[in-house]
């Protein structure tokens, strides 16, 4: 069974960029057209897009919403989105507006019934985003950092309906040293919901290890794919190459 890879367009400022360890000041940009870059990944073979509006993220509100319209016209594959969405008018705007699958991040930590929510009006189209630092919940664009465990905040949403977990090791993203796979297998152990690993993809290797152990849960879940930005961008890895590799 293959798993999805999922290009990533971070936006900053209506430009896609690529953040080292989340820090908004260590930004670089790649391109100021989103909807080409998006182009750009579909036509290069990729089934999903992963989109986040980062200065949302940090403002707690969707910011780049010029940045995500376009490439939300130039996809004709699914797109997920996350950053500064928190609230139900916030989920029902993107739904609405053609995103194939909100993410809730910092929203599921601190208000976990819009989840439940959100699961409830819109079935299969709510992820939630578990960012960790240490294997602890980071929040706010990864400004904050909680004392609660990931796997203890994947379990509070084990019987909700929720589509995906994302899951990304903060002091790997961007920073091309490999997943830590350690952490996402131990995550994906425990929940039922599909895992989407994401931060540290920096070679084709690092691909094969993650498909090398990424077999499907007899009872569900299991590692589901995988979020790869800076190593796509810099051209450490190859699109079409990784999406043999993990086919």
């Amino acid at each position: 069974m293959g798993l999805t890879l999922y290009p990533a367009i971070d936006l900053k400022d209506g430009a896609c960029v690529r953040l080292r360890r989340g820090e908004m000041d260590d930004a670089t940009v790649y391109s100021t057209d989103p909807g080409a870059q998006a182009r750009a990944w579909q036509n290069a073979g990729s089934r999903w897009l992963h989109v986040v509006d980062l200065n949302g993220a940090f403002a707690g509100k969707s910011v780049n919403l010029e940045a995500v319209g376009a490439i939300l016209a130039a996809a004709t594959v699914p797109v997920q989105l996350g950053g500064g969405i928190r609230d139900m008018a916030g989920v029902a705007r993107w739904i609405d507006a053609g995103v194939a699958r909100v993410i809730l991040g910092s929203a599921a930590v601190k208000n976990p019934a819009l989840v439940i929510e959100a699961c409830r009006a819109y079935p299969g189209r709510v992820a939630v985003g578990i960012d960790a630092r240490d294997g602890m919940v980071a929040t706010e664009g990864w400004a904050e950092t909680s004392t609660l465990p990931a796997a203890d905040l994947a379990a509070r949403f084990a019987d909700v309906g929720v589509s995906a977990i994302i899951y990304t090791d903060i002091g790997r993203d961007g920073m091309l040293s490999g997943l830590n796979l350690e952490q996402t297998l131990d995550l994906a152990a425990r929940t039922t919901i599909p895992v989407i690993a994401s931060g540290g993809v920096g070679s084709a290797d690092d691909l094969r290890a993650l498909k090398a152990v990424a077999t499907p849960m007899s009872g569900g879940g299991g590692i589901e794919g995988v979020i790869v930005g800076r190593a796509l961008y810099d051209g450490r890895v190859d699109l079409a190459a990784a999406l043999a590799i993990l086919g």
